[in-house]
């Protein structure tokens, strides 16, 4: 017993110099990495994490339940694709027509109202906020520098030539590894660390600004900042989240509220990390469909909506948004990571949703998700 006592002793004390050591070479969000994802059984951020983050509320007001068509789940899902999505760890499978729910399927213990994280779909909320913010006045365009709301860069030569547009476009040219299984990835640092103002604001640009695209958690971050200063400054709203409520959750009447992830000092994880449920979401996705307009209200102006989907440097991306114009069915999407999807088909009025806790590449399953649902309406596939 003696030596078990020992040994047992020995690597407590060898885990607290690990840790220690974490702490003092600057790397302590990888403990809390650990805390919030292995310590509770995962082995990467997952959909359910809202309940060991701080957060904020988004609140919602006079909801409006979607309406369900006649033929509302009149057609199950085949067999062979309803075991595929239990394989892959499926919440939810939602498809909405012409503004009315065609099909709902839910797996494990996740239903209706289940709220979830969004992941990186928040990159084409936040976006869409921009937008909104750009037409009330609160921004000046797209083309504004990001100097005039982040002037920590006016000093960086290349920082100080881009633009806010840039950053939701993926082309500025910030200094990045978009990494999300590597402890000391920059990435997984933006999600567990203590201050991400203060970790993004002290990096800085390597490349010229619109010379090529990578995708970039930290530029939807340093998009947020940057948007949060500009509402700031106007007396718009005190942070994303009250601007979120009063812009979209609201006019779009969702039917509950939704949480938003913070680090330790009260900054939304622009960049990820909205929970919702698969019906909200997929109000999103007809918002979009509907150039931004909701029940006779414009919500976000149509045009923008039109620049959002619509390719600049690369074929497969617009401002915070995925494209596949050159399919048939044409169609473009919010993405998440593990596989959380909001997919637009204009085409046929639809809007596809799915939730889950791992998936394929976006790149096999969305057009999947989308012949599955065509499947559902009898719509023969082009």
């Amino acid at each position: 017993m003696k030596i078990i006592r020992k040994g047992l002793i020995g690597l407590a004390a060898i885990t607290l110099l690990f840790i220690a050591g974490l702490y003092a070479s600057g790397h302590g969000y990888i403990v809390t990495s650990l805390q919030r994802t292995y310590l509770v059984g995962n082995i990467t951020a997952n959909i359910n994490d809202h309940n060991v983050f701080a957060t904020r509320t988004i609140k919602t007001g006079n909801t409006q339940i979607l309406p369900k068509n006649s033929q509302y789940n009149q057609r199950a899902l085949p067999p062979e694709v309803s075991k595929e999505m239990q394989q892959y760890g499926t919440a939810a499978y939602l498809v909405l027509q012409s503004g009315e729910l065609i099909h709902e399927s839910y797996f494990g213990d996740y239903h209706e109202r289940s709220k979830t994280n969004s992941f990186s779909m928040a990159k084409t909320v936040t976006t869409l906020m921009l937008g909104i913010a750009i037409a009330e006045g609160h921004v000046e365009s797209l083309d504004q520098p990001i100097i005039d709301f982040l002037p920590e860069f006016k000093d960086d030569p290349l920082g100080s030539k881009a633009t806010i547009g840039q950053l939701s476009l993926m082309t500025s040219g910030y200094d990045w590894d978009e990494r999300y299984y590597s402890p000391f990835s920059p990435t997984v640092e933006l999600l567990y660390g203590d201050d991400i103002r203060d970790f993004l604001l002290a990096r800085q640009f390597t490349s010229e600004p619109g010379s090529y695209w990578y995708y970039s958690s930290a530029s939807t971050q340093l998009m947020g900042i940057f948007l949060e200063r500009a509402l700031k400054q106007a007396g718009a709203a005190e942070n994303l989240s009250e601007y979120l409520s009063e812009k979209i959750w609201q006019p779009l009447q969702m039917n509950d509220d939704a949480l938003w992830h913070l680090d330790n000092n009260g900054m939304e994880l622009a960049f990820c990390c909205l929970n919702s449920n698969a019906r909200n979401f997929s109000k999103l996705g007809l918002l979009m469909n509907q150039n931004g307009n909701w029940n006779g209200q414009q919500v976000v102006p149509a045009e923008f909506v039109q620049q959002m989907i619509t390719p600049e440097s690369v074929q497969h991306y617009g401002l915070s948004t995925w494209l596949a114009l050159d399919h048939s069915p044409a169609h473009f999407w919010f993405s998440g990571h593990l596989g959380q999807y909001i997919i637009s088909i204009p085409e046929h009025d639809l809007v596809v949703v799915r939730l889950g806790e791992r998936t394929e590449p976006a790149d096999v399953t969305v057009p999947i998700l989308i012949d599955v649902a065509l499947e559902l309406l009898e719509i023969p596939k082009s």
